[in-house]
């Protein structure tokens, strides 16, 4: 008889809903985990700095301080292994010393055991690993801050990985995003360089995503919903992601297809000869461009470990926790936002929607002076054609304009450069002459008139 688990007809609405404990305010248990933060923060600083001091001349002191509050981060767990990831990635909002030690918080962190994985399986599935597959490996593929994976084989014969949440994680993070967040507004108000880099900003983004990649039955279904809207147009045969096996599935545990193959950043120089880059790179992005601009559901975090090259050389897409939404008038907005980028150069277009979503305060300026000022911003790149322009940086750069009038970033502009600026690095090893604003083709299915008069002329 089949096995059946808890989602085995898909999770409930109560269970695909977010539930985000308050940030502002500390809980009555909190104080204790303040406490120990702080030490940990102090002392090993303090000793990263006194090594320091007795071998002075090595290193500057800001590097030994800055070492020593990844030594905390690391010792302190999961949450703030974390935020170091989030520091190591944004170097131009922290100290440079700081942004450099926290490269160490993107290696993989400790592992639980497998008796404490095996347990978990056991009490979401209502059954033991070893009664649910004919295979299960205790010592996990890869381990994360907040869940691992371990592989297993079904019982029909097929490869799959089984993700598994770590044990507490939800409470202990909700605890740790608290403390960080009260700790991090009091250094804003007495240190100048952490009011500009302002950490409470970061904070309040990291508990946003945290409780959704914290929600498995979510992320299960994100990844199912984005491997069946692939194929919406009946094209982006390269690009796969893993199936959901939503029996094997429950509300810490997700069970997935196994994929064999190679993180983007990984493949070697003599793989790139054999390969065409710019068409594994190109396949890839138009699948996300259909995702936010026509769907509207795009993944949020396309790091090199989260797109692999297959072994049959198709890319897939992994890790579902982090996503992006785009509906309604900022959908409109970024759906202009490539046009203009892709066809015609006419950042006046930007205008109205700049206002229309409050992202320029109203009364600020004429519809033609704002125009004119996007112009002046943007004239010099476009002198060099349209293959010279960074489609995530231009994106970027309207967000900091945004800045200069005191309006708030929306979130998913941010994160949507963010993803932009990802797709542009991996050109440099993949694809180094290839330029994503110029090539319409990924594009097809988003505006196909445009994509098709374009050909046109160009034959």
């Amino acid at each position: 008889m089949t096995f059946r688990g808890p989602y085995a007809d898909g999770p409930t609405a109560a269970d695909l809903e977010i539930v985000s404990p308050r940030l502002e305010k500390l809980a009555w248990k909190d104080p204790v985990r303040l406490v120990v933060v702080f030490f940990a923060l102090v002392g090993y600083t303090t000793r990263r700095l006194a090594r320091w001091a007795a071998r002075r001349g090595e290193k500057d002191w800001r590097d030994a301080a800055a070492h020593g509050v990844v030594d905390a981060f690391e010792t302190l767990g999961p949450t703030y292994v974390k935020l170091g990831q989030v520091v190591a990635s944004s170097p131009g909002l922290f100290p440079q010393p700081l942004a450099d030690a926290a490269l160490r918080c993107l290696d993989e962190v400790p592992p639980i055991s497998g008796a404490q994985v095996r347990r978990i399986i056991a009490e979401d599935l209502g059954a033991r690993p070893e009664d649910l597959f004919t295979v299960f490996e205790d010592a996990p593929l890869s381990a994360a801050s907040i869940g691992q994976v371990h592989a297993c084989r079904l019982p029909d014969g097929r490869d799959a990985v089984v993700k598994v949440q770590r044990p507490g994680i939800a409470a202990l993070m909700a605890t740790d995003l608290r403390v960080a967040y009260f700790i991090s507004l009091r250094l804003e108000r007495i240190s100048k360089v952490m009011r500009a880099a302002k950490p409470s900003a970061m904070i309040e983004d990291l508990h946003g995503v945290t409780f959704q990649e914290l929600n498995s039955a979510l992320e299960a279904k994100r990844q199912h919903d984005f491997l069946q809207r692939l194929h919406a147009f009946g094209d982006n045969e390269g690009v796969t992601a893993p199936e959901v096996y939503w029996d094997y599935c429950g509300p810490r545990v997700i069970c997935m297809q196994r994929m064999y193959g190679t993180p983007l950043d990984a493949i070697d120089a003599d793989r790139l000869t054999e390969i065409d880059g710019p068409d594994l790179l190109r396949r890839g992005v138009k699948a996300w461009v259909e995702a936010a601009l026509v769907h509207g559901v795009f993944h949020g975090d396309v790091h090199a470990g989260n797109l692999w090259m297959l072994d049959d050389g198709r890319i897939c897409y992994l890790d579902f926790g982090i996503m992006g939404e785009l509906h309604g008038p900022w959908q409109e907005l970024m759906r202009d936002m490539f046009y203009t980028g892709m066809f015609d150069a006419d950042f006046g277009r930007m205008v109205p929607h700049y206002r229309s979503l409050g992202i320029i305060p109203e009364g600020t300026g004429t519809d033609a002076e704002i125009a004119m000022r996007l112009q002046l911003v943007f004239g010099p790149l476009l002198k060099s054609g349209m293959a010279g322009i960074s489609i995530g940086r231009t994106i970027t750069m309207l967000l900091d304009m945004a800045k200069q009038y005191d309006a708030e970033s929306p979130r998913e502009l941010v994160l949507i450069s963010k993803q932009l600026l990802y797709f542009e690095r991996y050109s440099k090893n993949l694809a180094p002459d290839w330029v994503l604003f110029s090539d319409k083709s990924i594009a097809r299915n988003v505006f196909p008139d445009a994509v098709a008069e374009a050909e046109r002329v160009a034959d």
